[in-house]
């Protein structure tokens, strides 16, 4: 793989002779990132204590946008200024890591990503609500919340702002995408009582440590947030995305399209992948990828003893009942038994476990008609139990091992539980990696004898297909000219994901241009690792102890992986617990 300047620096600095490792150096290092990610968390109101995780709502006007470009311009100049092959192997490591964060920051400055603060998957507004989801136990998380309910209207304001600069030099999520998508902002905006909205679910079922007479302040206070600045916000806001954005958003759907498109676009592939390649070069991966789960897909078909061709097989998939619930807490249930099955096969696998835990939820009903399948993090496995047609249970396994455990759920765990790492390393997730990892969870279910059934192999399949596709589709919309009509007929002819599932998968590629990239290339740099760990330590391969050195990482660019693989097989393939792993 070609590296960037910066990560191949960081690589030859890592394998350097410790003999020039300086300690003032370390710490200066040290200094710099300390000081900076004091100042990101002071930027974006973090508050480590709250399950809403702000203390209030960040300012994101221009001017504070500038004031961010500047900042991270001269941390880069002072991380150039260091004479990094003085830097012990850990800190060059760290270095690198955190040099190609503070690359990915200035350049989505520059780029003023800021003006499009929403696509057809995700938008600020949905965000937001979304943190009301999360877990309150405390008065002051509750405070925290109301806090940012108060500040809603300055917020919506400053982002409405910003998109009037996008709109009016064509930096917008194409019209199409946009369809329908305001229908999360009128829920709010047209709530006849606050108790109505999203924002007012944490009040509903308040903890018993919280005294009654504070519930009842704390509620009181909540829908005066929500009458008085939530519901009036959302309403201006409906009105601007309904008689203005949403009407004049740009009409092409390449990122080339943008202002200064092809550097954009290239530069979102660098932040997505963190490689070094062409949409040529991405483009030609996928289609022999392509090829090759085809004739494994093939393969499962004929076990399944259908009689047909292979587009007759995907309509049987797509249409016969028995792949279907129509009930949406069974789609819940099925999909924490999988996640239980997992629990007894876990120690076989990995050494060290997480101490976090995760609960299923569904998608909340105002964004599941256009939200992904699923969604996994630290505590929270989201399934989408809208248009249940479209779920199929064939794929539910191979999701739930992508989005929960040992996907998503586990491998933020276990990041943000690494107190040995700095935080820059525990708490900001690269997709190359995050993705690539639970994409091969998706097929380490098949060694350890999570797929059931040939259908269950062929929705694995399915699911790997669908990754491979997106490096044809994502490169094929944003470089080559593809229309919306054209990449859902390279999905729908590849996988077995349902026409529900196509359209909005591919609006999604269309309005996040590279992200759809991370998935399968970085799946591809996890399996080349272990092929090479395999091959050169034979008997002494160990795969708890593989797996644990991954994970121990946190979430790191490809090449710094591959890097700490090549250490790995040096030690004689000693991971980082070795009494958990025996």
């Amino acid at each position: 793989m070609k590296l960037t300047k910066g990560l191949a620096l960081a690589l030859l600095l890592a394998t350097a002779s410790p003999t020039l490792a300086d300690a003032a150096t370390d710490a200066a290092f040290k200094d710099i990132y300390s000081r900076e990610w004091t100042w990101r968390m002071d930027q974006f109101d973090y508050d480590e204590d709250s399950a809403a995780g702000r203390t209030t709502l960040p300012d994101v006007d221009v001017k504070t946008q500038a004031a961010r470009l500047a900042y991270w311009q001269n941390v880069m100049a002072q991380l150039d200024a260091l004479d990094a092959k003085k830097l012990s192997p850990a800190a060059a490591v760290n270095y690198g890591v955190y040099r190609n964060q503070i690359a990915t920051l200035i350049a989505s400055q520059q780029y003023r990503d800021y003006e499009m603060p929403l696509n057809s998957d995700s938008s600020f507004w949905g965000d937001l609500a979304s943190t009301g989801n999360a877990p309150f136990k405390t008065a002051k998380q509750y405070r925290n919340w109301i806090a940012q309910m108060n500040a809603v209207p300055r917020y919506f304001d400053q982002q409405t702002d910003n998109m009037k600069l996008g709109l009016a030099r064509g930096f917008t999520p194409p019209k199409v995408t946009l369809q329908g998508r305001d229908s999360s902002v009128a829920s709010v905006a047209q709530a006849k009582r606050a108790e109505d909205t999203v924002y007012y679910k944490p009040f509903v079922k308040m903890p018993a440590s919280i005294a009654p007479a504070e519930q009842a302040q704390l509620r009181a206070e909540a829908v005066k947030a929500i009458n008085d600045n939530v519901i009036p916000a959302h309403a201006k806001l409906l009105t601007y995305l309904k008689n203005d954005y949403i009407p004049n958003a740009r009409v092409p759907l390449a990122a080339y399209s943008l202002p200064d498109g092809k550097a954009f676009y290239q530069s979102k592939i660098a932040e997505f992948t963190t490689l070094d390649l062409t949409p040529e070069q991405i483009h030609q991966i996928g289609l022999d990828e392509v090829a090759k789960i085809r004739a494994q897909m093939q393969q499962v078909m004929t076990q399944t003893g259908f009689k047909g061709d292979f587009p007759a097989f995907l309509h049987f998939l797509r249409t016969d009942p028995q792949f279907y619930t129509t009930d949406p807490q069974d789609l819940l249930n099925r999909a924490a038994w999988i996640a239980k099955q997992f629990d007894g096969k876990a120690s076989t696998y990995f050494g060290h476990n997480p101490r976090g835990r995760f609960t299923i939820r569904p998608v909340p009903a105002d964004i599941a008609p256009f939200y992904t399948a699923g969604r996994g993090g630290t505590g929270t496995y989201l399934l989408n139990t809208y248009d249940l047609p479209s779920r199929s249970l064939y794929a539910l396994r191979a999701l739930t091992l992508h989005e929960s455990a040992p996907g998503h759920s586990w491998q933020m765990s276990l990041a943000q539980e690494n107190k040995d790492m700095p935080d820059f390393r525990r708490k900001v997730y690269i997709s190359a990696f995050g993705e690539g990892w639970a994409l091969y969870a998706e097929k380490l279910g098949v060694e350890m004898g999570m797929y059931e059934t040939p259908y269950d192999t062929f929705g694995m399949l399915s699911y790997q297909m669908w990754r491979a596709a997106r490096l044809v589709v994502d490169t094929g919309i944003h470089s080559k000219g593809w229309t919306r009509e054209q990449a859902q007929a390279f999905l729908r002819d590849n996988t077995a994901l349902s026409n529900h599932e196509i359209e909005t998968e591919v609006d999604r590629y269309i309005g996040w241009p590279a992200q759809a990239l991370a998935y399968y290339l970085g799946e591809m740099s996890i399996e080349k690792s272990r092929a090479k760990a395999e091959a050169a330590l034979g008997p002494k391969f160990n795969i708890r102890a593989f797996h644990d050195t991954v994970l121990a990482m946190g979430s790191v660019p490809l090449p710094v992986l591959e890097a700490r693989v090549d250490e790995f097989i040096a030690s004689g393939g000693v991971g980082p617990y070795p009494e958990e792993e025996k």
